[in-house]
This record gives structure tokens, C-alpha cells and sequence, in this order.
């Protein structure tokens, strides 16, 4: 019997993208279901009481939460294809670590960015470089986060870069002009059809932070 798999998700997360990408790179089929998040759907209720928040994997009826976990359980079920964690112990540890860094720091910075103005936003562009500084030298001059092969801390930050746009059009800021390392990454794994197909067009994200931006008065 094949597998169900079912994601509820929801087209600018960065978070949904994470785990399209980890579908597409084990080559998996599933259904999409996008939510509308201000009218959340009866199964997404259902699927995820706790926090009724999305991406949720919806496999064989059973519900996964919380995109790294969700990344890890399709990269142990799914493990004779393109692996995503390294199999040693140690290093499986360290790229969880920098996994969760990027889960503390990168969203909520980038967020106060377009929401925030003045000395509040500063500070937040200030402390997302220096975070970003720090990831890129963890990158180093590895090919990915990894080493050779693209893996779990790739596919955990990358869905961010196409929130860069946004980030620096708000902020008035250029991450390429501290980062090139960064950026030259970011655009290595878009040649990877796995993370092109699942990230959308800067320019939407970025239109879509402007409606925002209305809606909440921020203009």
C-alpha cells in the first residue's frame, strides 16, 4: 500500500518550505493543502491542537508538527534517498544545533524588521548581520552547512532567503555587501531544483509584506 502524505501549509512560510523541499528531495508525491491562516480549517484543528499552527505532515492519517521535526521524521522514514542528517552522532547533534539557532534568532529578527521602525529596527538589523556573520562562518568554505552534500541546516535556513528581499528593502540594508559568503550559498542551493520549486519569487514575498504592512498600520 503506498504512503498518504498530506501538508498543510501555507504558500510564504518559511517553515512549509522546509519540509517541500525535504519531499522533493526524497522524491516523495504528496498532497498540498494550503490554509487559510485567519480561517483555519477543521483538519488542521484536528491535526495540530496543541499549537493549530502549520506545516503539519499528515502521514498515513497520523499528524507530524514543527517544521525540524517534521525534516528529521521524513529524513529517518524516507532514508535510502538523499539524506539529510549525517549518520555519525556527533554531527548529527551539531547540525541540530545550528538548526535551532537559526529557529531562535533569523525569523523573529527579520520580523521586527518590517514591523518595527526607528531605534527598534535597528537594533534588529544589527543583531540579524551579526547573527548571519555567524552562520557564515560555520559555513566556511564548504560547499553547504554539511560539507560536500546540501543537508538539514541548509534546508533549515535557506527558505529564509527568499524573505531576504523583503528584509533589506524595509531595513534599508544590504546582506550580500557583509555576507557574499552567504549569499554565494544561497544561490548554490537554488540551482537545486528541490529548493527553486519550493521557495516563491522574492518579489511576491516582498509584495505581500507591503499588504501587510498596511493591514497593520505600519505604513
Amino acid at each position: 500500500m503506498a504512503d498518504e502524505i498530506m501538508l498543510l501549509d501555507w504558500w510564504s512560510s518559511m517553515f512549509g518550505m522546509r519540509v517541500r523541499i525535504a519531499l522533493v528531495e526524497k522524491g516523495l508525491k504528496y498532497e498540498s493543502r494550503e490554509e487559510d491562516l485567519n480561517n483555519k480549517s477543521p483538519l488542521l484543528l484536528e491535526m495540530n491542537p496543541v499549537h493549530t499552527k502549520i506545516p503539519v505532515l499528515i502521514h498515513n492519517g497520523k499528524p507530524i508538527c514543527e517544521s525540524p521535526i517534521i525534516v528529521e521524521y521524513i529524513d529517518e522514514v524516507w532514508k535510502d534517498k538523499s539524506p539529510l542528517l549525517p549518520t555519525d552522532p556527533y554531527q548529527r547533534a551539531h547540525a541540530r544545533f545550528w538548526a535551532d539557532y537559526i529557529d531562535n534568532k533569523i525569523f523573529q529578527l527579520g520580523g521586527k524588521i518590517w514591523t518595527r521602525k526607528g531605534e527598534d529596527q535597528e537594533a534588529a538589523k544589527k543583531e540579524l548581520m551579526e547573527c548571519l556573520k555567524i552562520l557564515e562562518g560555520e559555513l566556511g568554505e564548504k560547499p553547504f552547512f554539511g560539507g560536500e552534500n546540501f543537508g538539514f541546516v541548509d534546508v533549515s535556513l535557506v527558505t529564509f532567503s527568499c524573505w531576504f528581499y523583503a528584509y533589506e528593502s524595509f531595513g534599508n540594508f544590504s546582506i550580500e555587501a557583509e555576507c557574499p559568503k552567504l549569499i554565494a550559498w544561497t544561490k548554490r542551493c537554488l540551482q537545486k531544483s528541490s529548493v527553486s520549486s519550493s521557495l516563491p519569487d522574492p518579489l511576491k514575498i516582498h509584495d505581500f509584506v507591503v499588504q501587510l504592512r498596511k493591514k497593520f498600520g505600519i505604513e
